[in-house]
């Protein structure tokens, strides 16, 4: 655990889970609300280390938080993915949209003891400009298109003047494992990729 600034009388004090300073600009926007921020990446162990904060922020966090641990918690954890949810939970959500024609977005919602199943507090549409045609640059479009929801929504949050609707129909879930062995790369284009795959019957039937 690290902490990335000290101040007096934080309006939050908020641990933040995932990607660091440097790959997010959300971190600096809530050192600029006032809020005194911890970081860590690492796997949690202990209800101890997480204890004492008024909430837990998870954005590009690659481990999952156990059950009892969220249980015992007494704050809000926040989990920021790139999907709407509750299509594409899991892994690679940003190719499944377009392997199954579904909805592209990004998703704010409450961690609970599933995989991105907890209830949605916000979340968007996402419409990609003509030049983003390859999944890196969706990629990197639904990224940005999250951080700025988060942004803009943050007051909300910091105040507690949010609400968590429970997701709504079954949706999607995938593991790392399900992505196609002959899947090009994040640098092809999704049009030809995904017309690449289809004609290859990699498609699930």
């Amino acid at each position: 655990m690290r902490a990335l600034n000290t101040i007096k009388n934080p309006k939050k004090n908020i641990l933040f889970l995932g990607y660091d300073e440097t790959q997010t600009k959300i971190i600096d926007s809530l050192i600029n609300k006032e809020c005194q921020v911890a970081h860590t990446a690492e796997i949690i162990n202990g209800i101890n280390t997480i204890n004492g904060y008024d909430l837990v922020v998870s954005y590009g966090y690659r481990h999952i938080i156990s059950a009892d641990m969220i249980k015992s918690l007494a704050c809000p954890i926040f989990n920021l993915h790139i999907a709407y949810l509750p299509y594409n939970r899991g892994a690679h959500p940003n190719f499944w949209s377009f392997y199954d024609n579904t909805p592209s977005g990004v998703t704010i919602h409450l961690v609970d003891d599933g995989i991105d199943t907890g209830p949605i507090v916000v979340q968007e549409y996402v419409n990609f400009s003509e030049d983003d045609d390859t999944f890196i640059k969706t990629y990197k479009a639904l990224n940005a298109r999250l951080e700025d929801v988060f942004i803009g929504y943050v007051d909300k949050i910091l105040t507690g003047e949010w609400e968590a609707k429970k997701q709504r129909g079954l949706g999607s879930h995938h593991y790392a494992s399900d992505l196609p062995q002959n899947f090009s790369g994040w640098h092809a284009n999704i049009d030809d990729e995904i017309k690449k795959l289809d004609i290859e019957g990699l498609r699930y039937e």
